[in-house]
């Protein structure tokens, strides 16, 4: 099958990949056509999953297609931008039609899920991988941000932390746990729920946010850098699920702060609206606070700093800072 065959019978036809709503055309022609509307900007990210490093070798391919978008779509979430549409580049070592059509459909099912149209991408043969690049819009100013935090904050993250960390094990064969808790950490691994919504609720009112894809304590301190101020973290407060719990024992809180692949939102939010978030039923923990300073730190439950070492995940390197 060739590579125009190949977009046109797993990709094209499908309903993700229809023009409407912002996208005037899709895919088709050298360029998609996108629709902004006035005194909106244009939010774009690209995020690219290598086989062996992103998920394992081997993967299931319906789950895969959904995990890959959901990546994508996260930093969406994050700057408080409404989903327009993606584009997919995709590195395959053959085209097999079974493992096209189911990953297809599950690249349909969270594309829906995320209100994200196909737009266009690429296909080309080698070492299995996705770059997918996401597009959205927010009105003008309204972008949440890293870097607005501000002292006397509460600091906050958008539900329970940790199971994908916890499934890792699990999804590389290196721990054979069955039952309900595995399934329900398998579930956050490989079909992460891009807290879109929440970003939308956000707007105006968090002053900075960010989705955790590296680890809490890795990716609080991209806030904390970028803000200028530092973020104290009350490890009592880390939200834990009871899969994690029971599947990962003592590691779980560790699974939480450094585990990463989470794709919840942790954003910077003034007191007075926490009341406000909660009664509409938001999923939102407040897990610290910002104060004056730099940095990451984290509390026990007599609010002593606990030493942080491995903070997170961080490519071409041992540890996240």
């Amino acid at each position: 099958m060739g590579e125009f065959e190949l977009i046109r019978h797993y990709f094209a036809a499908a309903p993700c990949a229809q023009a409407g709503g912002a996208v005037a055309l899709g895919i088709g022609d050298d360029c998609a056509l996108l629709n902004i509307p006035a005194g909106e900007q244009l939010a774009v990210s690209t995020d690219t999953l290598v086989a062996g490093v992103h998920f394992p070798h081997g993967p299931d391919p319906f789950l895969l297609g959904q995990r890959g978008l959901a990546v994508a779509a996260s930093d969406l979430a994050a700057m408080a931008a409404t989903p327009i549409g993606f584009t997919l580049a995709l590195t395959l070592p053959a085209a097999e039609p079974a493992w096209l059509a189911d990953f297809a459909r599950g690249l349909e099912l969270m594309a829906q899920h995320c209100a994200l149209r196909l737009i266009g991408g690429d296909t080309t043969r080698g070492p299995l991988s996705l770059t997918l690049t996401v597009f959205g819009h927010v009105p003008q100013g309204q972008a949440l941000t890293r870097s607005g935090a501000q002292v006397g904050d509460l600091l906050c993250v958008g539900g329970e932390l940790g199971d994908a960390a916890g499934a890792l094990p699990l999804v590389l064969a290196e721990q054979a746990v069955t039952g309900a808790a595995a399934e329900a950490l398998l579930a956050r691994y490989w079909s992460p729920q891009p807290q879109l919504e929440l970003g939308l609720a956000l707007r105006g009112k968090a002053t900075a946010a960010l989705d955790i894809s590296d680890g809490l304590l890795a990716d609080c301190g991209h806030i904390a850098t970028a803000s200028g101020v530092a973020l104290y973290i009350e490890q009592a407060r880390v939200p834990l699920s009871a899969a994690l719990r029971q599947v990962a024992g003592a590691n779980a809180l560790n699974c939480a702060l450094t585990g990463g692949d989470d794709y919840r939102l942790a954003f910077t939010l003034p007191a007075p609206y926490l009341p406000q978030l909660q009664q509409a039923g938001w999923p939102l923990q407040v897990i610290g606070h910002v104060q004056a300073g730099a940095g990451v730190h984290l509390l026990d439950q007599q609010d002593q700093a606990v030493s942080i070492g491995h903070s997170g995940y961080q490519h071409f390197g041992s540890s996240s800072d």
